[in-house]
C-alpha cells in the first residue's frame, strides 16, 4: 500500500509539472537558444537623471512580469524532447545587477567603465535554470547621460518588435503619463497583384516577381550554404568569432536631415539609411586596405514579417488570433554591398539611388517567404538543432547583419526617470560587424557592434558620419 501511495504521489507530482508548462517554444526561439547559437539583444535606455532604484523590484514585479508569460518561464525539454515554455518562480534578485566602479571619476573616464562593462554582459550566457532577462543599473554619469539602465533579454522571447512592445509597456510618455506613446505609421508594400482582373496591368510586375524570387532565394541558399563572403577589414572569417568580445558604438543622426535627402532625391528614408550604411562601410574598407573595396561583402538584413500599420499593445500580441502575433515573426534578405568605384566616391548620392534600386528589386521577391518555408521543412524533417545550424551558417557567411524598429516620436519616461536616449544591439551573432536602428523623438540612432581587437570602432564611427555628411551636404548642393 505504501509503495502504491508513493507511485500515486509521484504520478501527481509528474501531473502537476506538466500542468505548470505554459506553451510549446516557437521554432524561432529554438534556433535562437540553440546548441550552436544563443542571440540575446541589449536594450539600452539613457536617463537624463541619476538613477533611483528604490521602485526596481515593485515595478518588476507589478509592471514587467505579468507582460507576457515568458519573462517568468524558462525553457525545458518535455518527455518527448520537445522544448517547452515551464512558469516558474522568479527570484528577482537574480535578474537585477547594479555594478560598482570607482567613485569621483570623469564622465570620460567612466564612459570606459561602461564600455567594458556592457561588451561583458554582451558575451555573458543566460542560466537555463532562470527566466532568460536581466536588468542592469549602472550609476555612474557617463558623457551621453547621468545614469544607464539595460535591460538584456534572449532573442528566444521574441523578436524586436516583441520586445519593443514590452519595454514600451513599461515606459510612460515624459510631459504627460496619462497619454499613450504615439509612433510614425508603418507602412509595409503589397506585393505585386497577380490577379486576373488585372492581368493586362500586372503580368510584367508578375513575371519580374517571379524573376527575382528565383533570382534571391538562389542566392540566399548558395550564400547560407557554399559561397561565403570574403575576409576583408569588417568580417575576419573566425569561425568563435561569436565567443569574442565586441565593443559597442553609436552614432546620432537628425531625422529631419534624412527626410531632407529623402524628399531631394524622391526615395524613402529606409533607401536613405541604408545608402548611408553602405557607403560608410566602404569608406571604412577602403580607409583600412584600399584593396578590400571592392571586396564582396553581403549585408543579412532582418525584415519584420507583419502586415499591419504600427505597434500593438502587448495584451493584443498575446492574444491566440492576434493580427500581429507575439513571438519571432521575421525573416532576412542577403543584400550585396555595392563597390565603390572612384566615380561612386565622387557622387555619394549615388549609393542612395542604388540602395534604392536594391530594395525596390527585393521588395518584389518573394525569397523572404520560401526562406521561411525552407526553414520549416529542414525542422521537420532534421530538426531544430540543423535549422539552428543552417542559420548560423547564413549568418557567419555573410559580412554583417543590419536591423531597425520603430521608436516613439514623444519623449519617454521609466518610473520618472527622462529618457534622453535609447539603442539597441543583438549580440551572441556570428559575425564582426551587427548595425542596429532606432528612431526616437525626432532622432535616429545607430549603433555598432564591433569585433574587438580586430575592427577599429572608433573609424567606423568617424567614417559613418563622413558618409551621411558627404550625402547631406550633395543633396543641399543638389536643391539649389
Amino acid at each position: 500500500m505504501e509503495g502504491e501511495a508513493q507511485e500515486h504521489k509521484a504520478m501527481e507530482f509528474k501531473e502537476k509539472e506538466e500542468e505548470e508548462v505554459t506553451e510549446p517554444v516557437s521554432p524561432t526561439g529554438q534556433y535562437f537558444n540553440s546548441s550552436v547559437l544563443s542571440i540575446c539583444v541589449l536594450a539600452v535606455l539613457e536617463s537624463e537623471v541619476p538613477i533611483d532604484d528604490s521602485l526596481t523590484m515593485t515595478l518588476l514585479k507589478d509592471v514587467f512580469l505579468p507582460i507576457n508569460p515568458r519573462f517568468s518561464s524558462i525553457m525545458i525539454n518535455d518527455k518527448n524532447g520537445k522544448k517547452q515554455w515551464k512558469r516558474v518562480e522568479v527570484q528577482l534578485q537574480n535578474h537585477v545587477n547594479i555594478p560598482i566602479f570607482p567613485i569621483g571619476l570623469s564622465t570620460t573616464s567612466y564612459d570606459s567603465y561602461f564600455n567594458d562593462y556592457i561588451s561583458r554582459i554582451a558575451l555573458k550566457q543566460f542560466p537555463q535554470s532562470q527566466p532568460l532577462w536581466e536588468i542592469h543599473l549602472v550609476k555612474y554619469p557617463t558623457s551621453k547621460a547621468a545614469g544607464n539602465i539595460i535591460f538584456k533579454l534572449h532573442h528566444a522571447l521574441g523578436d524586436g518588435f516583441s520586445l519593443m512592445g514590452a519595454l514600451l509597456s513599461c515606459l510612460q510618455r515624459a510631459e504627460n503619463p496619462s497619454l499613450s506613446l504615439t509612433f510614425p505609421s508603418l507602412q509595409f508594400p503589397s506585393n505585386p497583384d497577380c490577379s486576373f482582373s488585372k492581368l493586362n496591368i500586372t503580368v510584367p510586375k508578375c513575371i519580374s516577381s517571379i524573376f527575382n524570387t528565383i533570382s534571391d532565394f538562389g542566392w540566399s541558399l548558395l550564400k547560407s550554404s557554399f559561397v561565403e563572403d570574403s575576409r576583408s577589414p569588417i568580417r575576419s572569417g573566425d569561425e568563435e568569432v561569436r565567443f569574442k568580445p565586441i565593443v559597442i558604438s553609436t552614432i546620432t543622426f537628425s531625422l529631419d536631415h534624412i527626410k531632407q535627402i529623402k524628399s531631394r532625391l524622391g526615395v524613402t528614408i529606409n533607401d536613405v539609411i541604408t545608402g548611408i550604411i553602405f557607403y560608410g562601410t566602404r569608406l571604412y574598407m577602403q580607409n583600412v586596405d584600399d584593396k578590400s573595396t571592392n571586396a564582396h561583402s553581403t549585408a543579412l538584413v532582418l525584415l519584420n514579417t507583419r502586415v499591419i500599420s504600427g505597434y500593438r499593445s502587448v495584451k493584443e500580441m498575446v492574444k491566440p488570433d492576434a493580427e500581429s502575433p507575439w513571438g519571432n515573426q521575421f525573416g532576412f534578405l542577403h543584400v550585396s554591398v555595392p563597390e565603390l568605384t572612384d566615380s561612386r566616391f565622387s557622387k555619394p548620392l549615388e549609393c542612395v539611388t542604388i540602395a534604392q534600386e536594391i530594395i525596390q528589386r527585393k521588395r518584389s521577391s518573394l525569397a523572404v517567404n520560401l526562406t521561411g518555408r525552407l526553414l520549416e521543412v529542414l525542422r521537420k524533417f532534421r530538426g531544430p538543432e540543423a535549422t539552428a545550424k543552417y542559420i548560423k551558417q547564413t549568418l557567419f557567411n555573410s559580412s554583417m547583419t543590419i536591423s531597425n524598429i520603430i521608436g516613439p516620436v514623444d519623449k519617454m519616461a521609466l518610473a520618472n526617470h527622462p529618457i534622453k536616449g535609447f539603442y539597441f544591439m543583438v549580440v551572441g551573432v556570428p559575425q564582426s560587424l551587427t548595425i542596429t536602428m532606432v528612431s526616437y523623438a525626432g532622432k535616429l540612432r545607430v549603433a555598432v557592434g564591433t569585433e574587438k581587437g580586430f575592427m577599429d570602432s572608433q573609424k567606423f564611427k568617424s567614417c559613418m558620419e563622413t558618409a551621411f555628411e558627404m550625402i547631406f551636404k550633395s543633396s543641399c548642393e543638389g536643391s539649389k
